[in-house]
């Protein structure tokens, strides 16, 4: 009796499944996602070009990568790396990511050998950062909602917490998140994202 009870439909979900306009549909979204990343390779070199940034040469010499899932905290994704490069403790990454149902985002990762390369340089700068970003103030590195105990607004920190952040964890996760009802905007939200993350490094 239980295991009946488990398995039967609800209204909503009987709709669902019997209605495949809803699963095309969805792939119909992640295809334009992985259209707009494509074309934001070229927006993103652009950007970085422009603000004279000086990738390492291990950065610049990556080719990018567009990925999707459909787990990450049970939603699907999409998630465009580039610049990249993921070589151990050492992470420096350029991630927009698109998360069903929640937002994009930007966030700029650096760990290891790439932290200590830019770390005075983001330092200074987000000393009078004030709107918009978050930064990362998690132990685990490889989370990306937006819930307090991940990201907090970059304004809500004291000096005294950017600092701490900045020269005592390993890693910096700095982040700019827009909302989904923006999509037919994003282009223009993303190309200005790159921009501001770009100048946090040159």
């Amino acid at each position: 009796m239980g295991s009946a009870t488990k398995i039967t439909l609800s209204a909503k979900e009987l709709s669902l499944v019997t209605d495949p306009a809803f699963i095309l549909t969805k792939r119909a979204i992640i295809e334009k996602v992985y259209e707009l990343f494509a074309r934001n390779i070229e927006v993103i070199k652009s950007e970085f070009e422009s603000t004279a940034v000086k990738l390492p040469v291990a950065v610049a010499s990556g080719t990018p990568k567009i990925s999707k899932g459909e787990n990450y905290r049970q939603l699907p994704y999409v998630m465009l790396d580039f610049p990249r490069c993921f070589s151990g403790n050492d992470v420096f990454a350029l991630r927009t990511l698109f998360w069903w149902g929640h937002c994009f985002s930007i966030t700029l990762h650096l760990s290891g050998i790439y932290l200590d390369q830019y770390r005075e340089i983001v330092g200074a700068k987000l000393a009078n950062y004030r709107a918009d970003l978050y930064i990362c103030v998690n132990e685990d590195q490889w989370e990306h909602h937006f819930n307090p105990d991940n990201y907090r607004p970059l304004e809500q920190l004291t000096a005294a917490e950017k600092v701490h952040i900045i020269e005592g964890q390993q890693f910096l996760k700095l982040a700019l998140k827009f909302d989904l009802q923006q999509w037919n905007q994003m282009e223009v939200l993303l190309r200005n994202g790159y921009r501001k993350m770009a100048a946090l490094l040159a």
